[in-house]
């Protein structure tokens, strides 16, 4: 029998994909990162976070995600859909699928509605420069991973 194969002929869960626990664990870490936010207090690691607020793709029930952010212009912020290296995150997925539905909550503010924009060969360079050199350890992730991370332009709405 295969090592991926498991005694009911189905396959076993894929390497990088989260786990049962690791979803709890990552939602736990979510919500507390939410409350930091709305209390005024939004940095992790060295990054300025927001709460960006999507519709679930297939589910269409309010998404809450803490996101790091990166300055772009005074109604504008850049955020990078790393998630972990390996696929794009649930939250970059249900932006892409409802963007009309998009609205984000900075330090202790109310949410606003947002416009997202994927950036894309020298508009995505030009900020993508920008944001390494503000965080050398996006970079440094981006190299190790085998696809280019999403580059969006969240615009007030």
């Amino acid at each position: 029998m295969a090592a991926k194969q498991r005694a009911d002929g189905r396959g076993a869960r894929k390497s990088g994909t989260p786990g049962a626990f690791s979803r709890w664990m990552q939602q736990k870490m979510n919500a507390r990162m939410n409350r930091k936010v709305r209390r005024g207090r939004g940095t992790f690691m060295g990054m300025d976070v927001l709460i960006l607020n999507t519709v679930g793709r297939r589910s269409g029930r309010p998404r809450e995600t803490p996101v790091a952010w990166f300055a772009d212009s005074e109604d504008a912020r850049l955020v990078v859909a790393s998630g972990g290296g390996s696929r794009h995150p649930d939250w970059y997925v249900n932006l892409m699928a409802h963007p009309d539905q998009a609205s984000i909550e900075l330090p202790g503010r109310d949410p606003a509605p947002v416009t997202p924009h994927l950036l894309e060969g020298a508009d995505r360079e030009r900020a993508w420069q920008r944001i390494a050199a503000a965080q050398p350890r996006i970079a440094k992730y981006q190299s190790k991973s085998d696809r280019e991370y999403p580059v969006i332009r969240l615009s007030s709405r």
